[in-house]
């Protein structure tokens, strides 16, 4: 089954018809996702999309999953929590750092945004992007190191980071309009790192942590080197 396929087929049927999708909201509730506008957008997306075939089943589970080339799609209450601390507002510029299976620009597209994905593996990006074109979504998806950002059209209103930084990235800070939030799993020892959210106030950069987490590295010029 396409990816235009499964789609028109969730279009037809109620989101709450599809197996596990209310065990998710329920998990979405119960770890912290309060925000009605986040909720609803979990609720409206399909996220078998964004998985392989032989994971359907897997799909709302409250797990990673595997995309291929080494990366993961994040469990559904990390991409709940994160695009939550983003307080998106209707018609704000984001900027998303990590595209992999894009259900995480997905997700922040359906509370109302525009979204700019970046991702450094052409391949991922490639097959995003033609998933990401059968929903009535405003993303765009790009190639690129996201630990830089895209300046080309910076400022952004909230900037989300899906793989973990050694430390903030500057040039995301710096992308920031005014009033901007930066969300961003930081590196804190070996054994896991913390996701921080990064507000701008002017000049002023403040910054407070949101709670434990485990991603991917993000590798980039502001992030790790790559393996191999």
């Amino acid at each position: 089954m396409d990816a235009a396929e499964l789609f028109r087929r969730w279009m037809h049927g109620s989101p709450r018809e599809v197996p596990g999708i209310e065990e998710m909201l329920l998990r979405l509730r119960q770890g912290g996702v309060r925000d009605e506008r986040v909720l609803a957008a979990m609720a409206s997306l399909p996220r078998e999309l964004f998985v392989a075939l032989a994971q359907h089943d897997e799909a709302y589970a409250d797990r990673a999953l595997g995309i291929g080339h080494g990366q993961t799609i994040s469990q559904p209450l990390m991409v709940g929590l994160i695009v939550q601390a983003l307080e998106l507002r209707p018609g704000e510029r984001v900027l998303d750092v990590g595209t992999g299976s894009g259900y995480q620009a997905a997700v922040i597209a359906a509370c109302g945004t525009r979204v700019v994905s970046i991702e450094r593996i052409p391949e991922l990006a490639e097959a995003a992007a033609e998933r990401l074109a059968t929903l009535d979504l405003d993303i765009e998806v790009v190639v690129g190191d996201g630990s830089l950002g895209w300046p080309a059209e910076a400022p952004y209103d909230a900037i989300a980071v899906g793989a973990a930084a050694p430390h903030v990235p500057r040039p995301l800070a710096d992308q920031l309009a005014p009033g901007g939030r930066l969300v961003v799993p930081v590196a804190v020892n070996r054994d896991g790192e913390e996701l921080i959210r990064v507000r701008r106030d002017g000049e002023l950069l403040t910054s407070e942590g949101l709670g434990p987490c485990r991603f991917v590295p993000l590798v980039g010029a502001e992030g790790y080197p790559e393996e191999g």
